[in-house]
Parts: structure tokens; sequence; C-alpha cells
């Protein structure tokens, strides 16, 4: 049996006890292995187990909160596109860079020509950045490889970082994010094509989820069914790129497939969210694109508020869109820029950033759940996205019950 660690004199945003973050003011964890084993006040934890303790851990005071989850990045790519950024602010639209061979194809054509090695190295140094910002499960998509052997190659990097860094990583095929040059004009005849990649990447134990760039931009409804329709078939859980340009009713065709997300959403609809609140699809609000994009139509929160569908963040970490590294300031963004609350938002990265990823194990300070969660040098946790630009520090970070800022 595992020996017990005791972590006291802490401050605890359990999301999960009663009250605002459910917060214990003088509070401590007790861990056994990858598990937590007691999670509330410190004065009611049982003497025979603190006695038990083989490790015994003084946090001084510091807040303790689950470990971040970051349910929409696009971690694994080689290249940079600063320059179309520049074009941006001179008054290029993202979608007139993406329709003149820019965008998703530049840093498709710069991952295919980078090789599996590099990309690990460049993806790894990324996932370390993530980490010292409190995450510890991580969603990564495919998409800049768009040819069977390249987001296959792209998926086994994405597999590979869990065993080169101490966090739990979830794939997710994005094939469907841009019609390859290879495929000009034949947009349907890629999704032919991706519709059977699908069963051979999930056979090589690549695939977690399936995604959809549903856009003017990318790919129709009708072509979104089709790809869910095969994901299905596979019995794989899908998610969705939706309304993020445009009200393409994206959000709606993903709820008819029980899509654990939509995401992006500034163009969600009432009939959407009624969609997502029926078939407890969660919407994944993703600010960092929003502010990189300068985009003006903010998603309708308080709309998803009343229906009671769960709101999560994440950083959607990608060259494109949102370059950021950062999970603290999509915290103040997503209040700042989208008027959630402190307390709505690192609910966001981590009970429904978890939900979102069809996890119940974690986002949630319990006994019984995983041993994830992050030490911050904060005294309670809506500093967490007041203080943006490193004021808060993440001290220590359990991840399945190891040290994951460890060398």
């Amino acid at each position: 049996m595992s020996d017990l660690t005791l972590w006291r004199n802490a401050g605890l945003a359990t999301l999960d006890a009663a009250g605002p973050y459910g917060w214990i003011e003088r509070g401590a964890l007790l861990t056994r292995g990858t598990q937590i084993v007691f999670a509330g006040e410190e004065r009611e934890l049982d003497e025979k187990l603190r006695h038990e303790a083989t490790h015994i851990h003084d946090l001084g005071g510091a807040c303790i909160t689950p470990a971040f989850v970051d349910c929409h990045t696009h971690l694994v790519y080689a290249g940079s596109r600063a320059a179309e950024f520049e074009l941006r602010l001179q008054g290029a639209s993202y979608e007139d860079i993406a329709r003149a061979g820019g965008g998703i194809r530049s840093t498709v054509a710069a991952t295919r020509d980078a090789g599996e090695a590099a990309l690990l190295h460049l993806a790894l140094a990324r996932v370390r950045a993530l980490q010292r910002e409190g995450v510890g499960t991580l969603e990564i998509k495919s998409g800049y490889g768009l040819s069977l052997a390249h987001e296959a190659m792209c998926l086994r990097v994405a597999r590979a970082l869990a065993a080169h860094a101490r966090i739990d990583v979830r794939t997710t095929c994005l094939a469907a994010h841009a019609v390859p040059p290879e495929f000009e004009g034949r947009a349907d005849d890629y999704i032919d094509a991706v519709c059977a990649w699908l069963p051979q990447l999930h056979a090589q134990g690549l695939v977690d989820a399936v995604d959809v760039f549903c856009e003017r931009i990318a790919f129709s409804p009708a072509q979104t069914r089709r790809v869910f329709e095969a994901a299905r078939a596979l019995r794989l859980p899908v998610k969705l790129h939706a309304e993020q340009l445009s009200d393409q009713g994206g959000a709606e065709l993903a709820a008819g497939f029980d899509a654990l997300s939509c995401d992006h959403l500034e163009f969600l609809s009432e009939a959407g969210v009624a969609a997502m609140a029926r078939a407890g699809t969660v919407a994944v609000l993703l600010p960092g694109a929003y502010y990189f994009l300068r985009e003006t139509r903010v998603p309708p929160v308080q709309s998803l508020r009343e229906a009671g569908v769960p709101i999560a963040l994440a950083t959607d970490h990608n060259p494109g869109s949102s370059p950021t590294l950062s999970p603290l300031l999509m915290l103040n963004m997503a209040c700042t820029l989208f008027r959630l609350t402190p307390e709505e938002a690192l609910r966001g990265l981590t009970v429904h950033g978890a939900r979102a990823l069809g996890l119940a194990d974690r986002g949630r300070l319990r006994a019984g759940l995983r041993a994830d969660f992050a030490v911050w040098s904060v005294a309670h946790p809506r500093e967490l996205a007041y203080a943006f630009g490193g004021a808060a520090r993440c001290e220590r970070l359990i991840v399945n019950g190891a040290d994951a800022l460890s060398p």
C-alpha cells in the first residue's frame, strides 16, 4: 500500500463543497498514491490518519486548487505565423489570409517538413510552460498534418508527450481542419479520405475523440455530419469548432451527436444553446483567440448560464490565432472580455474543462478522485484571475499523485 502524504496549513478551493469556490480557509489534503483520501477542514482530519502520514508538507497558508485541465489546444506543430499577425494589424482578415494560402496551410507545410523528433522537442517545451501555470491534463488536437501519415505522426507525438512529462494527454483527431493543397477544390473528396483514415488511426490507439472545423472557410455542416457519422461508427466521442466566425448551425448538429463540447461559440444562436443544454454538451470559450483576432462579438454567456450549459475555458494554443501558453491569462481574459466571474473562470479550467473531455475523476478536490492539484502563491483563488502577468505562481503541481514540476 502506498504511503500517506499530508498537505496541511492551506486554503482549499475544492470546487466541490458548499459555498463559493468550495472554499475551506484552514484546510488539508491527504493523498495515498494516485488518489485523494481526504479534502476538508484540517481540524476534521482523523487523528489516526494524520499520524500515519509518512510525508507532511506545511504549505504556509498557500492556496490549493484542482490542477488545470486545458481542454482545447493545437500543441503539436512547427513554424511561426508572426508575419500573419503583422498582416492582420495592417487590415487583412483571418479569412483573407486563409484564402490566400496562409493560415492553417502554412503551418501544415512547416509541420510536414519538421519530422517527428523535432515536433516532439517543440511540443515538449510548450507542455513545460503550461505545467508551470498549473496544467495537469491537456487535450491536443491534430490538424496540421492533413494526410494519413502526417496526422498519425502528430498524434503519436501527442501521445509521446505523456512519457516525457508528468501530464495526462488526451488526443483529438482534427484531420477535418482545412483542405490540404493536394485536395484543392475537392473538399468532399478530402472528407471521404478523412472518414477512411479514422478507423486506421483509431486502430493504432491514437484517437480519444474527433473534431471538425465547421465554418465558411473550412467545412460545411453536411461535411461535418459525415465525419461525425464515421466517428460514431467507431464509438468515438465528438467535439466541434463551432460558430467562431459565423452561425453555421454547428452546435445544433454536434449536440445531435451528443458532442462532448462545442468550442469558440461567438456566433452561437439561442437554438444552439438549447440544443447543447439538452445534450449536456459543454461550451468551451476561448478568449485567447477572441482577443488575438480582435473579434467584437462576445459569446452568449448569459444565455449559456440561464440554460445551465457548463462553461469551460482553454488556451486554444495554436500558432495562428492564440499563441498563448498562459492559462492564468485566460482566467483574466474570460473575466474582462466575456464577463465571467473569477469563480466561473476557475471552474472553467477545472471542473468543466474535465467534463469537456469526458473525465469525471478530476477537476475537483474530493476524496476518491485523482490526486491532481496545484499549490499557488496566493491567499485566495480569486487572485488567480485578478493578478495577470505572472503575479501568481504555481509552487507545486501534483498530477496523479506525482510531482510534475520536479526535473
